[in-house]
């Protein structure tokens, strides 16, 4: 072999090995940054004649990709799109993707790591990856069951979920919308179709409610401060507690109330379970002055207030203020000031006390199913953290008992069935609260907890929509 000839075989060569990892580099190591890349047009047309994998719930797809005669080859089809819509999100070419539709997109488009050989052998045999499917935890006859609690017009939201794994059996919320408006081939049709969502009183199509909505708890709050109070030594249920109808907050003029239209009026002093029950207001500033604002922050980040969390959509960190002073913090223990929380980490609080003080990582995402059926990936309850001890969290259990036998949440009562709970109510402007109730059954051996909240709504709606619903919905759970 001459010399001309040995170097043109050395160019070619480099040439090839270029080429094929130029090609590598683009499939496999780049494409992530590349498909993200806003300007790639060229990536979202081209994902959208591919066959998407499904969501599904109880094995049936309530989002899924049908085979289309129009522009692309398949259209994003969702089915009771109002009853999930919070939790698919969307897929749409004008706006986006949203919620499952945009965190799991690596699996529904069979771009994930787990799929790797499958698109390895799709390479050279020159076939289209097909997506995965996305099973949920979801219980879909509950889903439907408690969405039909929250009537239309309300700014409501409403989860089950098992404190014993985490997974989530109910979430969801209204207003809700339509996402096959937001799936349309027509870019400027989806537009527009948005436009007119965005309309709607109190709905984002980019926001899951549950997830995403800080909202102040009100009294739901005081599951911190019980456990705040037990831990350290100086309370115990029977402690004896002054509660006058009104205080001054400390250093300041203004006066602190018990609720207008409570019991709390009747009983000039009462034992610690007795002022839970009634969800007095009063005595709370005395705990957080002799206790002062650190317990409150380490049990607060215990339970999960300021940290992240993705269950797997990313959830709002709950917020309990920093440096606050002592007025602040008489405040803050009642769930007022700029304390701020979202349904989901008030179930997390419930869920936490029902599992003996450990509260389960929660979960959305059952399994992750490959177009052959194999299973290719499958989520295992695991801890997010440990709030508090078994001995205090069965305190604070029998102390949660005391709403509905005999306090705030009496109408939650169902015979046979031993219920933990904590009501709350957060006042706003215009007579307007926000009502709460989070709690779980059996109170002995939790099954479920369960939380409840209604935004900017008058008191007299809002406390016929917390309990009276709970009640409803460990009766159909349990079947009573």
């Amino acid at each position: 072999m001459n010399q001309a000839i040995r170097n043109t075989w050395i160019a070619v060569m480099l040439l090839f090995v270029l080429c094929l990892g130029a090609l590598s580099y683009v499939q496999f190591l780049a494409s992530e940054d590349l498909n993200d890349n806003a300007l790639n047009k060229r990536q979202l047309f081209s994902e959208f004649d591919l066959p998407r994998g499904a969501i599904l719930v109880d094995g049936k797809p309530i989002a899924e990709s049908e085979p289309s005669e129009g522009q692309f080859k398949y259209q994003r089809v969702y089915t009771d799109p109002e009853l999930y819509s919070h939790l698919t999100g969307f897929y749409s070419l004008a706006n986006g993707s949203t919620q499952l539709e945009s965190v799991m997109n690596e699996e529904l488009t069979g771009q994930s790591q787990d799929q790797f050989f499958d698109r390895m052998i799709n390479l050279f045999s020159g076939k289209a990856t097909e997506g995965a499917s996305v099973e949920l935890t979801i219980d879909g006859e509950l889903q439907e069951f408690v969405y039909d609690l929250i009537p239309d017009g309300t700014l409501g939201t409403i989860i089950v979920s098992e404190p014993k794994t985490g997974n989530i059996l109910a979430m969801a919320s209204k207003p809700s919308y339509d996402t096959n408006k937001l799936a349309v081939h027509s870019s400027g049709q989806a537009a527009a179709n948005m436009k007119e969502l965005l309309t709607v009183p109190g709905l984002s199509p980019y926001r899951n409610p549950a997830i995403g909505n800080l909202t102040a708890p009100g009294s739901t709050f005081k599951i911190f401060d019980m456990v705040a109070a037990l831990e350290s030594g100086e309370y115990k249920a029977d402690t004896v507690l002054k509660n006058p109808s009104s205080v001054t907050l400390p250093g300041t003029r203004t006066p602190l109330n018990n609720f207008f239209g409570g019991n709390c009026a009747a009983i000039p002093e009462a034992t610690f379970a007795d002022i839970v029950a009634q969800s007095c207001n009063t005595p709370f500033v005395g705990i957080s002055e002799k206790l002062g604002r650190e317990p409150f922050e380490d049990v607060t980040e215990r339970f999960g207030f300021g940290q992240q969390l993705e269950i797997p959509m990313r959830v709002v960190p709950s917020v309990f203020p920093a440096e606050l002073n002592p007025a602040q913090l008489g405040q803050s223990v009642i769930g007022e000031f700029d304390v701020k929380a979202t349904a989901l980490q008030m179930n997390m609080a419930a869920m936490g006390i029902a599992n003996d003080g450990v509260i389960m990582q929660p979960n959305l995402v059952k399994q992750v199913i490959a177009p052959d059926l194999r299973v290719l990936a499958e989520n295992e309850p695991k801890e997010f953290s440990t709030a508090t001890s078994k001995e205090i969290a069965d305190q604070v259990t029998d102390m949660m008992r005391g709403p509905v036998k005999k306090g705030t949440a009496v109408r939650a009562q169902v015979p046979g069935l031993d219920i933990a709970a904590k009501t709350g109510t957060s006042v706003l402007k215009d007579n307007k609260v926000n009502s709460w109730i989070t709690g779980f059954a059996p109170a002995d051996d939790p099954q479920v907890a369960v939380t409840i909240v209604f935004e900017k709504i008058d008191f007299k709606t809002g406390s016929s929509l917390t309990s009276p619903n709970l009640k409803k919905i460990l009766e159909a759970v349990f079947n009573q």
